[in-house]
């Protein structure tokens, strides 16, 4: 994400002091802390504060943070930086046939991922088209195709801006189609025909057919139009199968103390989808997106068996070099000592088929 990539007028809060995270590995065996709550009824209609300012662990930015973006220019690679883009990873290939005990990611590109679990297809933060409001247009194509999609059975949406909540895309959907999205964002969906959104805040749920839907904090923040600045929340999402498999997909974030957290109440995290890319400058990004460091440390926060990167190789968005998240992020999970086959740096296009390893 960055400013030009949500709207015109769109700026990310400044960086806030960051609670240290050790990192920590609890067991599927340890009750969860604090108790999870009781799942919330489906679609339910619900009431929320005017803004969600008071979620945010910084202002917004002044006239000073915005001058001396302006001043320092560019949001894009240089040239060189953009050489590499002819050599992005694209290996479109089918999604997976599995059945309801096997739990299978396919990567669409950016945020999207076709999950398969509990027998339930879930689609995150689903782009499918080709270019979004004010950045261009996609430098890998889309790695799913939508006529190759199973049966879409939920859609769950970690935040607001428009390279997470695609206008195109969605209209593609059946309109009873259960979407799950973070609180003060079902209005942009019932406006749009949508019958079954079911919002929630942080650390609530929702269930559907057995799979179990956590929204869960992040560090980020919300905003499409001029007048509607944090005025619905945004969060990352903990998907539960019926036997325990866990798949934490973490939308749009910086790093902090709440990855300790959320593994601490979702003990067993089978796999983390973790942003790695639209870094740099981090002066003005660190406090919403994760570099390929944080990633890592906040895999191991998690406690997650395994990390798929994502959130890169889709769209242009900062200024880092094309390549440099993967390369990065395959340095540092080396040198934080991890089982290599336990990095999934998945080419978009490409899916994985999780081991089944629970009783």
């Amino acid at each position: 994400m960055t400013q030009q990539s949500e709207s015109a007028t769109s700026t990310p809060p400044r960086t806030p002091t960051r609670e240290a995270a050790a990192p920590s590995a609890p067991s599927r065996l340890a009750p969860p802390f604090p108790p999870l709550a009781a799942p919330r009824p489906l679609g339910e209609r619900r009431v929320w504060p005017r803004t969600f300012h008071d979620r945010l662990t910084a202002p917004l930015p002044g006239f000073k943070t915005l001058a001396r973006f302006a001043r320092e220019g560019s949001v894009r690679p240089g040239p060189e930086g953009l050489a590499d883009i002819p050599r992005l990873p694209f290996e479109p290939g089918p999604v997976p046939r599995v059945d309801a005990r096997t739990v299978a990611v396919s990567w669409a590109g950016h945020a999207s991922w076709v999950v398969q679990i509990g027998g339930l297809t879930v689609l995150t933060d689903p782009v499918w088209s080709r270019r979004i409001l004010g950045t261009p247009a996609r430098v890998t194509p889309v790695g799913v195709a939508w006529s190759a999609l199973p049966r879409v059975d939920a859609v769950v949406i970690s935040h607001n801006h428009y390279d997470h909540l695609d206008a195109p895309t969605l209209r593609r959907l059946p309109r009873h189609t259960p979407v799950f999205v973070p609180a003060g964002l079902a209005p942009w969906f019932r406006r749009r025909r949508f019958t079954q959104v079911t919002e929630l805040d942080w650390w609530e749920a929702a269930e559907l057919s057995g799979v179990r839907f956590d929204f869960v904090p992040a560090h980020h923040w919300s905003k499409r139009t001029l007048t509607d600045t944090c005025r619905s929340l945004w969060g990352g999402w903990i998907l539960t199968a019926p036997d325990g498999q866990r798949v934490h997909f973490a939308g749009d974030t910086g790093y902090g103390h709440w990855f300790t957290r959320i593994g601490e109440r979702y003990p067993g995290i089978d796999l983390a989808l973790l942003p790695i890319g639209a870094y740099d400058p981090r002066w003005w990004l660190s406090d919403v997106h994760c570099d390929p460091e944080e990633a890592v440390r906040a895999a191991q926060d998690l406690g997650a068996r395994r990390m798929a990167p994502m959130h890169w190789a889709t769209f242009v968005l900062s200024a880092e070099p094309v390549l440099e998240p993967l390369t990065r992020v395959r340095v540092a999970w080396e040198k934080a000592g991890l089982d290599r086959r336990d990095l999934w740096d998945m080419p978009v296009g490409a899916s994985r088929v999780l081991e089944d390893t629970h009783p």
